[in-house]
């Protein structure tokens, strides 16, 4: 085991081992389910995205119009510099709206009715646009996307093609809940939407003592069914738009399964997304990429990553719960360096999945097996292989040379945080920056802010290539320039070597849809 771990650790690349049980392909001579391609709305042809994947000279990628993406958003990338064939990240930007769905149809039969607005349009806001937003039966949402593959682009590739339609179709699911702001949320689809459960007179009737034994109405009224302790649970419109993005990820998870037995699907990805509707900006994050909003100078965090190091509790819990999973090979414990036969019988140093803090413990035989979370920072991996813990695909994916799988221990479920859009007055350098994780292993959150901040105070506002320009800006700086000792950014420091991808998504033109 220990020679199979350090041969291992020795080939990482791109927080995914190569060989073994890495690539997930259960069908070598399948097909691909949609072919590699770079991002449609940046227009490129066969010669550009061939000459982008120059990874010597690494081409920066930009939109070629202004208008292509909603709200003049900007957007660029970056090859990595040769860890890879290929960009394994993937970008999608769209203007849809839902319909409602027709009496008797099914959700799989649902698909069609989402009215698609392509950002090729002028803003990504035509006329055919319009008529959707005045149509009061539609529900119109703007989508931004990242994802970021490793151990191949196939599940990239699959999910910027339909994790959308998903959000879409469990959007539909409670359109008319959605449209009707003053109605509460019914607690069984089949039930009318209320617009109270309890009317406030009837609510103030309600002693604490009454309610405590669990009558519903005034005391000694028998006419009235007693609850238990309270009549149901309040749910938010909000939170069915959480629940819609959340349910997405899940259907698109389980589809990528299902297909790698009849497509060539490989690897895995992170995905972050942005959804635009009714107001509010959803940011769901399942992965290592990130999003913040720079809000007159202010930096608000609008996701977090999942890495080993942030997720250790859980990971250690479902080892423990389920030690089969660790195929004998692996302790769900972690300790602050390797344990070794000579420690056996000592007093070390230990943590589990019910501690933050740290404790000492007699180490036993058992401690001698590799730790389930191994490394500090980017160099931490799960089950000695992967350095995510949240993301689309890898069902495949197993330990070097063994028949152990990663995936019980991934998470497709994604965090999502909501910014309420229209509750502020924003100006024309409040920008959401979107970024894989090559951006932000080298250039850090103020250092990303003071960039973007300073760049667009020497633009003129009223400049619809502003934004562009400022992704490129950030994508530039985290690159770097190819020196001697490889790619170097400011302080001499090294530059990224991964693939990068931007968007940079300006505020102010939200607040002009409402």
């Amino acid at each position: 085991m220990l020679t199979r771990v350090k041969s291992a650790v020795a080939t990482f690349v791109g927080g995914v081992m190569p060989g073994g049980g890495g690539g997930g392909v259960d069908h070598p001579g399948a097909s691909e389910k949609f072919p590699y391609s770079r991002p449609e709305f940046l227009g490129l042809s066969p010669d550009e995205v061939e000459c982008s994947a120059d990874h010597c000279v690494r081409p920066i990628v930009i939109m070629k119009e202004s208008k292509r993406l909603p709200w003049f958003t900007g957007y660029a990338e970056v090859i990595n510099a040769g860890k890879s064939t290929l960009n394994e990240d993937q970008a999608c930007c769209e203007v849809l709206a839902v319909k409602r769905r027709p009496p008797g149809s099914s959700p799989a039969s649902s698909w069609g009715n989402v009215a698609r607005r392509r950002s090729s349009l002028p803003n990504g806001e035509g006329l055919g646009l319009r008529e959707d937003l005045a149509n009061t039966d539609n529900l119109p949402f703007h989508y931004w996307a990242l994802f970021d593959g490793h151990a191949g682009c196939g599940a990239a590739v699959v999910a910027s093609r339909l994790l959308h339609h998903y959000i879409a179709l469990h959007l539909q699911e409670v359109i008319d809940i959605l449209c009707s702001p003053d109605l509460q949320p019914p607690t069984c689809l089949s039930e009318e939407p209320a617009r109270t459960y309890l009317t406030p007179t009837f609510q103030r009737a309600l002693t604490r003592a009454v309610s405590l034994r669990g009558a519903a109405g005034a005391p000694g009224s028998p006419s009235v069914r007693p609850t238990r302790f309270f009549a149901e649970k309040k749910v938010s419109q909000e939170s069915l738009v959480v629940g819609a993005i959340e349910y997405a990820f899940k259907d698109m998870d389980v589809q990528i399964e299902k297909e790698r037995a009849i497509y060539n699907i490989s690897g895995g990805c992170t995905a972050l997304v942005v959804v635009y509707v009714l107001g509010k900006i959803y940011v769901g994050n399942a992965g290592d990429s990130r999003a913040i909003i720079i809000r007159g100078g202010e930096i608000i965090p609008m996701s977090t990553e999942f890495t080993p190091e942030s997720e250790r509790q859980r990971l250690q819990f479902l080892a423990f719960m389920q030690p089969h999973l660790l195929g004998n090979e692996f302790t769900h414990l972690e300790f602050p360096r390797r344990v070794q036969r000579k420690d056996v019988g000592k007093r070390m140093l230990y943590r589990d999945f019910t501690m933050s803090g740290w404790a000492y413990k007699t180490i036993q035989d058992d401690d001698l097996k590799f730790p389930l979370i191994y490394g500090e920072g980017k160099k931490a991996r799960v089950l000695a292989t992967i350095g995510v813990t949240r993301g689309l695909g890898d069902h495949s994916l197993r330990v070097y040379d063994s028949n152990i799988f990663i995936k019980p221990f991934l998470s497709c479920c994604p965090e999502v945080q909501v910014y309420p859009l229209t509750q502020y007055q924003h100006g024309a350098d409040d920008v959401l920056v979107l970024g894989t994780d090559g951006l932000w292993d080298v250039l850090s959150n103020q250092e990303v802010a003071e960039s973007v901040t300073c760049f667009l105070a020497n633009c003129d506002p009223d400049d619809p290539y502003r934004y562009t320009m400022a992704a490129q800006e950030l994508v530039m700086r985290a690159r770097g320039v190819l020196r001697d000792r490889g790619w170097r950014i400011s302080s001499d420091r090294l530059g990224s070597g991964d693939d990068i991808s931007v968007y940079v998504i300006p505020l102010m033109h939200g607040n002009m849809l409402d």
